[in-house]
């Protein structure tokens, strides 16, 4: 499902830049100027970048000398911008000099002269580009449809992360957390805008790794204990310290770990009293009580294994307490998500399609409802009976009749059961998958928002009552996430929605080509976590004016951090008539030419034919097989011809029916090309069959996509409109995206009885073959892969393009090569030998069909073509060498160049340079067909292309980005603006309870123009000794409440000039338990001395994580002795943390004490 395009590779948005001109001949390449164009003289970039990097005053040199010294630009990046400067410069002014810095160089030089003695060829150029599917994908330095980023870990390649994937994301202060499937990554942020390490192998923020672990599901982080707890797939709870994870090089350990579940890990949380809660698979939650956690935090490295067994019995069992009648079914549902309700003290704990409200502080189940937000116990399998219903009676036995009645059967049954999965599957796209809970999240105005696979978004209330619905896109739900008065949503798209917390939709954009699948909020940003691995945070006042400057600045400085890199590809094709070529034959065709190209791509076509194979090829594909025995010997003899291994790697292959298509990578090249994807497109026989079709490849090189696409259409001279229809067909449906494991749905189960009854009959195919001719095999073998359509249309994951537009087309470049079948129109036999032997291929190429059908635009819109200087080569007789090769036989076949490699790049006109803005600049060095090759009835055909990709030097900008942030003098005060906190009072800072007493404090907002966020946490709990003075202050986790305090609400927004307030309750919560294996084993009565709490009021604004606090003393007094001693003691012996029972006043059910201890001195 994922895709591979990215920050820079902007493919995912609707712009479009105009095509170049329809039908007309240009020459290839750099086209630049051969003196200064109007262009550069009018060029002006900010002077302060230019100057600080052109000029070679003392002045200039003395600055950048302090700039080092301070350390705000490395030597190392500062040779990079200068670099990339000097490329900017000769791209402007130089004709032929190349790329300065590729990383080619050690391997080209070989060839360096013979590449400048061949210059690009001329091309034709087919109408209708720059028009509907065929428009060109916006590009530029920051897209003007995507917010402004910061790059903490661009888009990595799917290649280099196998086995550590990043999972789950999780802020810790200035620490940006990730659980991978190796283990866990830690970013430092208190410098965002640093440079990637040295040497590093992506250009991240440097960062830290753990142990390798199993893989992480889940994180929470304990910011009072200086802690990260992790949740994982062996079912076991680690802990982490935040401050081991920066020291040294060297890879950090857990601090505590124990098996939690048998199962895996789902979901973490840790409730407003401390305790850390954990879900599983089939219902189970387990709560780790605070007290046991903080026993085992407190024992030594070498009493580790004791505190581990400590913590892992200490486990309580909050079902074994549920009393609700029925509520245990509800209850065995995967616990997906946790999530804490510090505002009242109580903890949701959801599935997919069921939710259930507990109480923190009791650990009691008050509620559980449905998404639809009512009581429901009930298990719906209509869609599975109604599945097989259908998929049995399909299958009825009946009375023998001939073998073709069995096949046509057999055929009405396959179809009969692809038509129950297409029902299934509708029903399951609008039941209860569509109502999925995909992300949970708590605002600070205390409400609920769930996110669902339809995409809808639902507002609970804190008590679990369903208030409001709101849709904004179709694609499902993958993550939620708060900061201030805002709600940032991602999608499976890749995209991010911005709403308030009335749930107005405030903006959005595509922020990643693949899923969001998680976000979180620290140091100014909000981090999100795209499916392929990468990480951006967006300004947490995104999107807004601060945006629109940024963008501006960052463009500006495009020069500075733009690096063009160039490579040759070299591409063939081939239609083998399913032959075998010899070693001479391949080294003829490819490893005569490979040893300058950086890329080799090679389709083959007519690999292996035959109504059996083809039958089977296509009930292989239903569910995911391909490939044969005569596929994997030619990926083999062209692997050894061009050095596999020493040389070249192979990244990947894709075989449908006879047409295969596969690319080998040079060795030092490897580490800037991956995200291979695949597809497979048939166009036999109802498109269903892949006697003809396409094969295709989609890469990611440097950062932009390129897609590799070998085609065989239909035959015979007079099927040009089916041949259009082809590739047409080809271009609009070729989907590189893929589609889950099918087995994991009904629709998967039925796919599989299927594969089982199609292999139990498949012995009759050859019987067929000669008893009902080919038709009705391809018949049957079209069921089958209509069904495997249905399917994978079901269950695939959604990667939407803009606005629909295909894949293909959404690419930075796009190669079509293949056995396209266009002939030579109005010639005879004998006349086109002749003007091959004469070699007049101008007079042959205004017969071509191909080419008059993109002249005309009817196909292969806006593509390109180097001019043919080679005969046509098709058809021939096998071993036959020359051109009397051709066909001589009965049938005299007249030549054609049925063999064909077209492309089209970045460029909207010929004349255009390879920037941001146009990233990828091809031409083609050599266009030739080998005709002394004899294997086969075809001659193969090989095209060698330098190409020119701009990329984004990620490090380089994030650092740029840090000194406009820096820098900008408007910046600064729209900063400065938003960092302000509103002005606030307490009504009090001491407070007493007693007996169930409640207080209320009130908070009050002196701004008059802005709102006031508050949130209240607790520093720790500490002991009254008889002297009036406090000891033992001991934190409780996640800055969590003792039980015997209520607070309610623990968070909110206050309006300008309104007053908040805020209940101080004294619970009745005298008696503690001790569990064992989730048993109570033990009661004992708490301690009777007093009790004094420090709560911590922080307010901030809508925009800033900077807070202003308040601090409150709160004191549990349990005696009456107590109070009496406090009373006689003299006021002079009164310590800050002790207060006189005399200077409290009971008002009722509250009591404000602002004047009475106005001169009592604040904590």
């Amino acid at each position: 499902m994922d895709s591979p395009v990215d920050e820079n590779d902007d493919i995912f948005f609707s712009l479009r830049s105009t095509s170049a001109g329809a039908g007309t001949t240009s020459t290839a390449g750099h086209s630049y100027p051969s003196q200064l164009s109007s262009d550069f003289l009018s060029f002006s970039p900010p002077s302060s970048n230019l100057e600080r990097f052109v000029e070679s005053s003392e002045d200039e040199d003395d600055e950048r000398n302090d700039l080092l010294r301070n350390g705000a630009v490395s030597v190392e990046s500062a040779s990079k911008r200068l670099d990339y400067m000097l490329q900017f410069l000769n791209r402007k002014l130089s004709i032929d000099s190349p790329p300065a810095n590729s990383i080619f160089d050690s391997y080209s030089a070989r060839n360096d002269d013979e590449s400048s003695s061949k210059p690009p060829l001329p091309e034709f150029i087919a109408k209708g580009g720059g028009t509907g599917i065929f428009k060109l994908p916006v590009r530029a330095a920051v897209h003007p449809n995507r917010l402004p980023s910061l790059e903490v870990r661009p888009h990595p390649l799917r290649e280099a992360q196998i086995g550590s994937f990043l999972r789950t994301i999780a802020s810790a202060g200035s620490q940006l957390w990730a659980g991978a499937e190796s283990g866990l990554r830690v970013w430092d942020l208190s410098d965002p805008y640093a440079a990637a390490a040295k040497n590093a192998q992506e250009d991240s923020l440097p960062f830290w790794e753990s142990v390798r672990t199993p893989p992480t599901l889940c994180l929470v982080v304990d910011e009072s204990s200086r802690v990260v707890w992790s949740g994982h797939k062996d079912g076991r709870i680690r802990c982490w310290k935040m401050e081991q994870s920066g020291n040294g090089g060297s890879q950090f350990k857990d601090g505590l770990s124990w098996q939690a579940h048998r199962g895996p890990v789902l979901s973490l949380v840790m409730s407003s009293y401390g305790d850390l809660w954990s879900g599983s698979e089939a219902g189970v939650i387990k709560i780790w009580p605070w007290e046991a956690i903080e026993k085992s935090l407190s024992l030594t490295t070498e009493e580790r294994p004791m505190a581990a067994l400590l913590v892992e019995r200490s486990f309580i069992d909050p079902r074994s307490q549920v009393t609700v009648s029925g509520s245990s079914n509800v209850l065995t549902s995967d616990v997906m998500y946790l999530l804490s309700d510090n505002s009242r003290a109580k903890v949701w704990t959801a599935g997919y399609l069921s939710f259930a409200l507990w109480d923190a502080r009791t650990r009691e189940l008050l509620k559980i409802f449905s998404t639809d937000g009512q009581l429901e116990n009930r298990v719906d399998i209509s869609a599975v009976q109604d599945l097989f219903v259908d998929f049995v009676s399909g299958s009825k036995k009946e009375k023998p009749q001939s073998s073709f009645g069995f096949f046509q059967r057999s055929r009405n049954a396959i179809m009969g059961a692809a038509d129950a999965v297409r029902r299934a599957a509708v029903k399951g796209a609008s039941g209860d998958d569509n109502r999925r809970t995909e992300a949970m999240l708590m605002t600070i105005n205390g409400m609920v928002w769930i996110g669902c696979t339809s995409g809808l978004l639902v507002q609970w209330d804190g008590n679990g009552n369903r208030v409001q619905d709101f849709l904004y896109h179709s694609s499902a739900v993958q993550c939620l996430c708060t900061f201030g008065m805002r709600i940032w949503v991602g999608y499976l798209s890749g995209t991010v929605h911005v709403l308030d917390l009335e749930g107005n939709l405030l903006g959005g954009w595509v922020a990643h080509s693949s899923p969001v699948i998680q976000m979180t909020a620290g140091a100014g940003y909000i981090f999100t976590l795209a499916n392929h691995g990468g990480i951006r945070g967006w300004n947490v006042s995104s999107p807004g004016p601060l945006d629109n400057i940024l963008r501006t600045e960052l463009a500006g400085k495009e020069f500075l951090y733009t690096k063009v890199e160039n490579l040759k590809i070299l591409t063939g094709t081939w239609n083998v008539g399913q032959g075998r070529a010899s070693r001479d034959s391949l080294t003829s065709w490819l490893g005569s030419v490979s040893s300058d190209a950086g890329i080799v791509v090679v389709g083959l076509q007519e690999v292996e034919m035959g109504a059996g194979f083809l039958a089977m090829s296509a009930a292989k594909e239903t569910v995911g097989l391909e490939g044969s025995s005569v596929g994997h010997w030619w990926l083999d003899m062209i692997g050894k011809t061009l050095d596999e291994g020493s040389t070249f790697e192979r990244f990947r292959s894709r075989q449908l029916a006879g047409l295969l298509i596969a690319v080998w990578v040079r060795n030092n090249l490897k580490a800037y090309v991956g995200d291979v994807d695949a597809a497979a497109v048939p166009c036999g026989f109802g498109r269903a069959i892949g006697n003809k079709g396409a094969v295709g490849l989609r890469i990611r090189v440097f950062d932009r996509v390129i897609c590799f696409v070998n085609c065989h259409f239909a035959a015979h001279l007079e099927a040009v409109n089916r041949r259009n229809a082809d590739f047409d067909h080809v271009y609009r449906t070729m989907d590189f995206n893929r589609p889950t494991n099918l087995f994991n749905a009904a629709a998967g189960r039925v796919l599989y009885l299927f594969l089982y009854c199609w292999l139990a009959f498949s012995m009759y195919l050859f019987d067929l073959v000669y008893r009902s001719g080919l038709q009705l095999v391809l018949s049957v073998a079209a069921g089958a892969s209509s069904a495997a359509q249905v399917l994978r249309g079901a269950n695939a994951g959604v990667s939407c393009s803009a606005e629909g537009m295909p894949e293909l087309s959404e690419a930075d470049m796009v190669i079509f090569l293949g056995d396209f079948n266009y002939r030579l129109d109005g010639i005879s036999y004998d006349e086109a030998r002749d003007f091959v032997s004469q070699r007049c291929f101008d007079w042959l190429r205004e017969r071509d069909q191909l080419r008059a059908e993109m002249a005309a635009g009817n196909v292969f819109q806006g593509m390109r073509e180097a001019f043919i200087t080679f005969p046509p080569t098709y058809k021939f007789e096998k071993h036959q060498i020359g051109l009397a090769g051709y066909d001589s036989g009965e049938k005299k076949r007249i030549p054609a160049w049925c063999d064909r490699i077209l492309y089209r790049d970045s460029r909207s006109t010929s004349g255009s340079e390879c920037s941001l803005a146009c990233p990828v600049v091809s031409s083609v060095l050599q266009y030739e067909g080998c005709m002394e090759v004899t294997d086969s009835d075809h001659k193969p055909v090989r095209c060698i292309f330098t190409v020119d990709i701009a990329r984004v030097d990620e490090s380089v900008r994030r650092q740029e980005l840090g000194e406009i942030l820096g820098s900008n003098k408007k910046i600064n005060i729209m900063l400065e603006e938003l960092r302000k906190i509103p002005e606030t009072i307490m009504s009090t800072n001491n407070i007493i309870l007693q007996d169930l007493d409640t207080s209320i404090l009130r908070i009050t907002n002196k701004d008059g123009k802005k709102d006031a966020l508050f949130e209240i946490i607790c520093e720790g709990q500490s002991t009254v000794k008889d002297d009036g003075l406090t000891s033992d202050h001991s934190p409780i986790g996640s800055f969590g409440f003792p039980r015997w305090l209520e607070v309610i609400p623990a968070t909110g927004i206050i309006r300008p000039d309104h007053i908040a307030e805020v209940s101080v309750h004294h619970e009745d919560f005298q008696t503690l338990e001790e569990y064992v294996d989730g048993v109570p084993q033990n009661w004992w009565c708490e301690d009777s001395r007093d009790k004094e709490v420090i709560l911590l009021v922080k307010v901030h604004g809508r925009y800033t994580t900077e807070s202003r606090s308040h601090r409150v003393r709160v004191r549990h007094c349990f005696s009456v002795r107590m109070k009496q001693n406090n009373r006689e003691h003299d006021s002079k012996q009164i310590q800050g943390t002790v207060l006189q029972r005399s200077d409290f006043q009971r008002l009722s059910s509250s009591y404000d004490m602002v004047n009475r201890l106005q001169n009592i001195p604040s904590p």
